[in-house]
């Protein structure tokens, strides 16, 4: 379906065509560009709210800037589209996040408008004074560097840092605060109360309105009057910049709120926030599915809706044939509600993710013992720590990815001091259309190889819930892993009781003669219907979920080594340090002889696409694992 830009959005493909713009006719393009985001978002799905609250900012900042050559940075990345439909890929943005497509995010070798490669968020900040102090240091004073950064990436320990250290750096920093108090799901703490203060302070915003009197006279006269210091020393004086006293303090130079909505304003503001120099910071308040009511008044719902009838705002739901299993997210939610209600130390943390990882759930029901510490990995997994020492049982529920971010508070104050936190990692293995910033795919090597961890992976819901249960138990003390892909089990019943999983121990799912196939988390579906099929075939195929990486059935492996000499593993992450290398390690210190075939995720970067794309291009999907079992034993089957 071909979706068509209004009139005057229709001519922009690039910020130079946006320039030849009279900025009397920059609302119209910004109407059309809002809508141009719905109809587009509406018919091939995606991310939508978040660009749909800076459309005029985008526009404002292009308008402005001289893209690519001043640099600008979005952060978090899905704010994006708007800017990418304005740097010469509206005509392919149908293809955002498909199968060989453009992605969802910024990305440098995607386009010269995408400074730096944003997924996971509150890196702009960091980032842009890097390239702010670089421009400086090459002599590069009149380059602009820009970061936006919203729908809660402020709340990140990334962000002030990068805010400590600009503040004392000269250099031409501008960071756009876009504050709709949302990420996906509201924000939470104390910057969010903070902000909120400024933003609704009568007191603040008539001083704001009078910096900005006096700007404007600055702008006119050229020079720095002695009436307008005056004024500006006057209002200081009273106190009403007590405000904004953090970012002044961090030495920002802070303006706002404003209205980040007024396009004409915006771009007289940024036209003379070009010429002070200096790190400087502009408070843009918008609303978050801003031009679309379903998105302003339902705003987690509709950060990612889907497919949706544009003009109802109903969402498209497909109604499978027959009952479908649950989410492994909810599947963790609701039994960890169920583990809580018996065992009255459990409590739940995730790091402004509760729709995403189902903790929501607990949130609900029990709002005292469940905690949203905001877009701040690290502080999740201390904070859990910290709860721990005093007896308390923290599920602490980070996507695999972002656990990336918190790898340091994993060793240091968890594993080292042997700290029993329950690190549920969602999102494990090929995360799909979020592309490579979101696939989960290190976590099996970077918690393998960490002392005192205990890793494991479920093979469906059940598992899952008796790998919840068992990590809960007052005899383990260890830090526990539990990873579980996104998406969808395979048990429609799946609330069966509790049953403790011994540590360690894997288990034989399907008995065979010729190849032994070793498995790990939820492919060992995929590896047992592999295993099926070839058996009608007349290969024999045995099947052995491990459960654990760390600690690995030693005793099961023997058994496995002992009666076969061809072994195919399976994992849904990168095959180096993996699943399959803990087998090989295993092979050469006990001297076994076999040859082994490793399926899992290549040493690259895996692009965005579905997930059953992307298990068929990294060549662990069914008919995968099926032609290499075939390969391995020398059998030709024409399929």
């Amino acid at each position: 379906m071909e979706i068509k830009p209004g009139k005057y959005l229709a001519p922009i493909q690039y910020p130079s065509d946006l320039k030849k713009v009279n900025e009397g006719d920059l609302v119209n393009v910004c109407n059309d560009l809002r809508q141009f985001i719905i109809d587009t978002v509406s018919v091939y799905g995606g991310h939508f709210s978040a660009s749909l609250g800076v459309v005029e900012l985008t526009v404002a900042l292009h308008y402005v800037l001289n893209t690519p050559h001043d640099q600008l940075i979005w952060d978090v990345g899905h704010q994006a589209y708007g800017h990418k439909m304005l740097t010469g890929r509206r005509n392919s943005f149908h293809t955002n996040r498909v199968y060989n497509g453009i992605s969802g995010f910024p990305k440098r070798s995607e386009s010269e408008y995408d400074a730096f490669g944003v997924g996971h968020s509150s890196t702009s900040i960091s980032a842009a004074l890097g390239m702010a102090v670089a421009s400086r240091l090459k002599g590069e004073i009149n380059r602009q560097h820009v970061a936006v950064i919203g729908d809660g990436a402020m709340t990140a320990g990334l962000a002030f840092e990068g805010l400590n250290h600009a503040g004392v750096e000269n250099s031409n920093l501008l960071v756009v605060l876009n504050d709709n108090c949302m990420s996906i799901d509201p924000n939470v703490g104390a910057l969010k109360e903070y902000l909120t203060d400024i933003t609704t302070s009568p007191t603040y915003n008539r001083f704001k309105d009078d910096v900005w009197k006096a700007l404007e006279r600055l702008n006119k006269v050229g020079h720095v009057s002695q009436e307008i210091i005056s004024k500006i020393q006057s209002t200081l004086k009273s106190g009403l910049l007590r405000q904004s006293n953090l970012f002044e303090s961090l030495k920002f130079r802070y303006f706002g709120p404003v209205d980040g909505h007024d396009v004409t304003h915006l771009v007289k503001l940024l036209k003379d926030l070009k010429n002070i120099p200096g790190p400087k910071l502009l408070h843009c308040v918008t609303v978050k599915g801003k031009g679309y009511a379903p998105a302003e008044k339902e705003q987690t719902k509709w950060h990612a809706p889907g497919l949706f009838d544009k003009v109802t705002g109903e969402i498209v739901k497909k109604s499978p044939d027959k009952p479908q299993p649950p989410k492994y997210q909810d599947v963790f939610g609701h039994t960890l509600v169920e583990l809580a209600d018996k065992n009255k130390k459990i409590v739940g943390i995730t790091p402004a993710m509760p729709s995403g990882s189902s903790m929501n759930i607990m949130m609900k029901v029990m709002p005292d013992r469940a905690f949203d510490v905001g877009i701040a990995e690290q502080h999740a997994v201390t904070f859990s720590a910290g709860l721990a020492t005093q007896g308390m049982v923290p599920f602490c529920n980070i996507y695999s990815s972002f656990m990336q971010r918190a790898y340091d508070q994993v060793v240091h104050d968890v594993a080292i001091q042997n700290i029993k936190v329950i690190l549920c990692m969602d999102r494990a293995g090929l995360a799909g259309a979020d592309g490579p910033t979101h696939h989960g795919a290190l976590d099996i090597p970077f918690m393998r190889c960490v002392p005192n961890m205990i890793v494991s992976a479920p093979m469906n819901e059940e598992e899952l819930r008796n790998l919840m249960y068992t990590a809960q138990l007052d005899k383990i003390t260890n830090p526990f892993s539990i990873r579980y892909p996104r998406g969808n089990g395979v048990m429609t019943n799946w609330k069966t009781p509790f049953k403790e999983i011994e540590i360690g121990k894997g288990r034989q799912i399907k008995d065979g003669d010729e190849v032994a196939i070793l498995s790990i988390g939820h492919v060992g579906n995929f590896a047992l219907e592999a295993a099926t099929k070839l058996e009608v075939e007349g290969i024999s195929t045995a099947v052995y979920d491990l459960r654990f990486v760390k600690p690995i059935d030693e005793a099961l492996l023997h058994k496995v080594f002992a009666k076969f000499t061809k072994v195919v593993t399976v994992e849904d992450g990168t095959i180096v340090g993996g699943m399959g290398s803990a087998v090989l390690e295993f092979m050469a210190y006990h001297g076994y002889k076999a040859e082994v075939k490793i399926l899992g995720m290549p040493d690259a970067v895996i692009e965005h696409g579905e997930q059953p794309e992307l298990y068929t291009e990294c060549g662990y999907d069914i008919p995968s694992i099926m032609k290499t079992v075939r390969q391995f034993t020398g059998t030709r089957i024409n399929v």
